[in-house]
């Protein structure tokens, strides 16, 4: 199924796995790649030195086009750039908007440069810095999500952007693969569907969670780090709920201890990115200080299995997953699917179809 983003960047199917912190590592990236998917892999968890053995490890297990998903208000997101330059990537991927200098760095040097948006507004301001794509989550996504439903956000961007659109937020098969074309995307990106396959390294206990959620097992909560952030319910979520704002900044000074020395980064380091961060989303200090939280509180879930520890970040997508296939299991079906839907609707006869004996011409067609 050939669209103007799998001519783009030139994978053989319209589906993106999404960059998720912890989870899209080398074996996940490497087989959604090997599927004809794009995969793309997450780099906000990892140093400088672990992504480019992360990148490595992908390109000696295919040969496919992957991505590197960065965050644009890294204080190192020059060096990962040029990285993902040298190692000749072939997508770069982001989670915030990234700068038109740094856009036009990486599309000089071939790379295709695909941020992640929420809002129309933000798709119009990177397609005009030169974005060779956006995928724009609606707000059935995991992780951190707006409150507009992909359904609508969706047309509202495809309408405004003379780019490819990939569709994301609730998505995990072919029906939804079609439904998203119909509205004018290009592809499809899914983050909780890819999590939950056999080539995850996510433990098993873990998936055990996902698999027994139901839709209203998924909550919407700002308790992590001051922003929605969407995740499956639990109990350590409803203790950050009923939790006081001192008790929470207190556990978050200690998060921010435990990132520092995971990820590398000195404090003065620390404080740059928090300034990005607080500028770029109008943030307060107290926000930002929880912002640590993220990214221990999901290693706890996705690496170390400790579900009582961490949180899950879901989309309210898991809620009618049942099944842990391979990649290209899921990779196939999701196409099988979707061939199968676009021949029922080939097969249909409608009045207006040309085929039709009773065809209308379009600018015929009386009104409802």
């Amino acid at each position: 199924m050939e669209t103007a983003f799998t001519k783009l960047v030139g994978v053989e199917h319209p589906i993106v796995q999404t960059g998720m912190g912890w989870v899209a590592g080398p074996r996940l990236v490497s087989g959604a790649a090997n599927a004809g998917a794009l995969g793309i892999l997450a780099s906000a968890t990892m140093t400088l030195e672990q992504l480019r053995a992360a990148v490595h490890e992908v390109k000696s297990r295919t040969d496919a086009p992957f991505g590197v998903n960065l965050r644009a208000d890294a204080g190192d997101a020059a060096e990962r750039a040029r990285l993902i330059i040298d190692e000749g990537v072939r997508v770069a991927s982001f989670a915030l908007a990234p700068s038109k200098e740094l856009i036009s760095r990486l599309k000089d040097a071939g790379v295709v440069v695909i941020p992640s948006i929420g809002a129309r507004r933000h798709a119009e301001k990177v397609a005009a810095w030169g974005a060779d794509a956006v995928i724009v989550q609606g707000g059935e996504g995991g992780g951190h999500t707006g409150d507009v439903a992909t359904t609508v956000l969706l047309p509202q961007v495809v309408d405004a952007v003379d780019i490819p659109v990939i569709a994301a937020g609730g998505f995990s098969d072919g029906r939804g693969l079609v439904a998203a074309l119909s509205y004018g995307a290009a592809g499809i990106a899914m983050g909780t569907r890819f999590l939950l396959t056999s080539d995850s390294t996510v433990p098993d206990a873990v998936k055990a969670e996902y698999l027994k959620a139901g839709v209203r097992d998924i909550t919407v909560t700002t308790a992590v780090d001051g922003l929605p952030h969407r995740m499956l319910r639990s109990e350590l979520v409803a203790s950050l709920e009923r939790s006081g704002r001192t008790r929470a900044l207190a556990k978050a000074v200690l998060h921010a201890a435990g990132f520092k020395k995971l990820s590398g980064l000195t404090w003065s380091q620390m404080v740059r990115d928090g300034l990005a961060m607080k500028h770029g989303k109008d943030l307060s200090w107290s926000q930002v200080l929880l912002a640590a939280n993220t990214p221990m509180l999901l290693k706890a879930s996705m690496v170390e299995g400790r579900t009582d520890l961490g949180v899950m970040a879901s989309g309210q997508v898991a809620g009618v997953i049942d099944d842990l296939p391979s990649c290209a299991e899921l990779v196939d079906r999701v196409m099988a699917e979707a061939h199968a839907v676009l021949e029922r609707l080939h097969g249909y006869d409608s009045p207006h179809s040309p085929s039709s004996p009773h065809a209308v011409p379009p600018h015929e067609v009386p009104p409802h």
